[in-house]
């Protein structure tokens, strides 16, 4: 019976032995585990706090930055605009500069006035077949002018202005310029198969603008080959166009 007694104290004593290092192991996990907490609640506190003041911070950097960008992006597409601007510029200097001088159009030689025109008449083939007056008119100005159609001729002291020539080549109403010294000739034919016949040596002449209108007339003589004064005989007569080359000229 002792030795049961001593068996049951000894396992009782085990038994509380066992059950205060439970407490002791339950009491040190309990602060363990509440260092644990205190541990884990401070990382969970600071982690979190400057984490997300450093992304904070972060991100207003990156919106201050981005503040920045459309300035500066203004600034290069007003720079590239600029450039553009400076370039066509450029170009357009080039251009005009390239782009040559306009030339003298016709309209700006004026019409030969008949002041500043030389006329010399040839009595062509006297009392031929062919007989004409040869006109010739010279440029004596400095300055170019033109003549067109046919020259406005009065044989004599007649006062019936000569029709233009059937015989003549069609057209004529172009204009012809005259540079300094350039001539243009034009002819009177005359016909002396007629019953009632004229004889002179003189003509007056003036020149025609393009609506046929004429300007002041000049008294002219006309001459032999040799420079003398020749008579002349009609019965009728016209006349043709000016021209660059001598008619009849064979």
């Amino acid at each position: 019976m002792r030795t049961s007694r001593i068996r049951i104290a000894a396992v009782a004593g085990a038994t509380t032995a066992l059950a205060l290092g439970f407490t002791a192991y339950a009491n040190s996990a309990t602060d363990s585990g509440a260092q644990t907490h205190q541990s884990t609640g401070t990382v969970a506190h600071a982690a979190p706090y400057t984490s997300a003041g450093s992304v904070e911070q972060a991100a207003g950097q990156v919106v201050a930055s981005e503040g920045h960008a459309p300035s500066a992006t203004g600034q290069q597409v007003t720079v590239a605009s600029a450039k553009k601007t400076v370039t066509s510029a450029k170009k357009t200097v080039a251009v005009a500069k390239k782009k040559p001088a306009p030339r003298a159009t016709s309209t700006s030689v004026r019409q030969c006035s008949g002041d500043e025109i030389s006329y010399d008449v040839l009595h062509r083939f006297p009392k031929q077949l062919g007989e004409h007056l040869l006109v010739t008119a010279m440029n004596a100005d400095s300055k170019s002018c033109w003549v067109t159609a046919s020259p406005s001729v009065m044989l004599g002291d007649t006062v019936n202005v000569l029709p233009h020539s059937k015989k003549d080549a069609p057209g004529g109403t172009a204009r012809i310029t005259l540079k300094p010294g350039a001539k243009v000739y034009s002819a009177v034919n005359l016909f002396a198969d007629g019953k009632k016949k004229r004889t002179s040596t003189e003509l007056s002449l003036a020149l025609r603008d393009q609506g046929g209108d004429t300007g002041p007339a000049v008294e002219l003589n006309a001459f032999t080959s040799k420079g003398a004064v020749s008579k002349f005989t009609w019965s009728s007569a016209d006349v043709t166009n000016w021209n660059t080359a001598k008619p009849y000229d064979f």
